[in-house]
């Protein structure tokens, strides 16, 4: 068996909500070249899709959200070429997710190493269940850390990254947290009414909005900061190409307006 990756749709009130699950778990949820294949089509499908608000990223069963890469298929590459197409797929997968036009979560559940880190490092948000753990084992295996293991230094620190990749130790969620690898640890019986109030919020957003916002945080990532702000003030003009502004604002002042935003 290879396992697979499936795709659930829930619809709610502000539109569909997908959720992108790597069903392996015979292997640790492990990610191999036809799994890779199947999750860069499964984004490229979901990134076409003009009505979907948000998508959700997780682990198949409650043990472990994903163990990595095939250690068994990495270790029959037979040389540069076969190592550095391997790599280039798993950088698509991470890419697809960087790249898809509205939010992705991780739902993290269980167990998430190498390049199952990597994806949730690529993801916009990430919550995880209080007994999740987290490692970077590559150069255990002789091999460094590599493509959206780039992304680190942004979230965590220097000193955090090197600590993960040099070390190569497993941390707990908690550390997660505290370092701002993951934006919440909560007890795993609380997970899934976590992430139902994160989307009940997000979907209280017009979903333009969440896009245009989305897009600018992307080119942020790349921009020297007088461009950045150039590229934000494009960004709220374009917003007034279409209705949704003058509607939300119209909304927001409406007289019933503070008690819809009251804590």
């Amino acid at each position: 068996m290879t396992g697979r990756i499936s795709l659930t749709t829930t619809h709610h009130e502000a539109g569909p909500v997908a959720t992108v699950t790597v069903d392996n778990p015979a292997k640790a949820n492990t990610l191999n070249t036809l799994l890779m294949h199947d999750f860069i089509e499964t984004f490229a499908t979901l990134s076409n899709d003009k009505d979907l608000r948000a998508v959700i990223l997780t682990g198949a069963g409650p043990r472990t959200f994903m163990g990595g890469a095939d250690i068994r298929e990495m270790a029959t590459l037979d040389g540069p070429e076969a190592a550095r197409a391997f790599i280039t797929r798993l950088h698509r997968c991470c890419a697809a997710v960087r790249d898809c036009p509205v939010p992705v979560i991780a739902r993290i559940q269980g167990p998430c190493f190498g390049a199952g880190l990597e994806l949730v490092a690529s993801c916009d948000l990430r919550l995880a269940a209080d007994t999740a753990r987290f490692a970077m084992p590559e150069v255990r295996l002789g091999i460094p850390s590599v493509i959206e293991a780039a992304l680190l230094p942004g979230q965590v620190g220097w000193g955090r990254t090197r600590h993960m990749l040099y070390l190569a130790e497993p941390f707990t969620a908690a550390q997660a947290e505290r370092w701002g690898l993951i934006e919440q640890s909560v007890p795993v019986q609380d997970l899934d009414t976590t992430l139902a109030a994160w989307l009940k919020s997000l979907l209280a957003s017009p979903p333009g909005a969440i896009r245009a916002q989305k897009a600018l945080m992307r080119k942020w990532e790349h921009l020297p900061i007088h461009d950045a702000i150039q590229a934000g003030i494009e960004a709220f003009a374009a917003a007034y190409a279409t209705n949704e502004p003058r509607q939300a604002m119209a909304n927001f002042t409406a007289p019933a307006a503070p008690a819809r935003f009251a804590r």
